[in-house]
């Protein structure tokens, strides 16, 4: 599949043993950034997945989710890393391999029963993409699907999310490479 094709992996980072699967040379190319943005757009508009807004995970689910809200007419929310957003907000914190993150999100972003496509690059462990769904749900909205770019299967994360009940859909997959 050409979008794979022009995805970066950069050995031994962040750390020794680790694949980084880098989508920065996928998104600056303009026929794979296009590439990314036609073929979930498709799946937005033809399908049976039906939803009201997208929520973007920092920092690359804004640049996805963003391109992606405005090809299908829909609003754009982004989570953020704690302390950056103006307004009120509700946090969740949540485990990493090592330590711990927080993410907000503005507590006037959604409508109860608001229908949420969550959108990030990739998915590994999943522990973003729960951390997520939880700041959405404890606003009333209902994760409609997860939409990213790169699934890492070995690593478990949509296992994870499956699991929670949550839908994935992920546009390619690295496994065992």
């Amino acid at each position: 599949m050409p979008i794979k094709s022009k995805i970066r992996t950069i050995p031994d980072y962040p750390k020794k043993g680790i694949m980084f699967r880098d989508i920065t040379t996928l998104i600056k190319d303009p026929v794979g950034f296009r590439l990314v943005i036609d073929n979930m757009s498709q799946r937005y508009i033809k399908g049976d997945v039906k939803f009201d807004i997208i929520v973007g995970i920092e920092s690359r689910g804004f640049i996805i989710g963003g391109a992606l809200a405005y090809a299908l007419g829909k609003g754009f929310i982004p989570i953020r890393k704690k302390g950056k957003l103006p307004g009120k907000t509700i946090k969740h914190e949540y485990k990493l391999e090592y330590g711990t993150d927080t993410i907000e999100i503005h507590k006037d972003a959604l409508k109860k029963g608001a229908k949420v496509l969550l959108v990030d690059d990739l998915l590994a462990t999943g522990g973003t993409a729960l951390a997520s769904a939880a700041l959405i749900e404890k606003l009333g909205g209902v994760v409609i699907e997860m939409a990213f770019i790169v699934d890492l299967p070995d690593v478990g994360g949509a296992k994870k999310l499956k699991s929670k009940g949550y839908k994935i859909f992920a546009l390619t997959e690295f496994e065992g490479d």
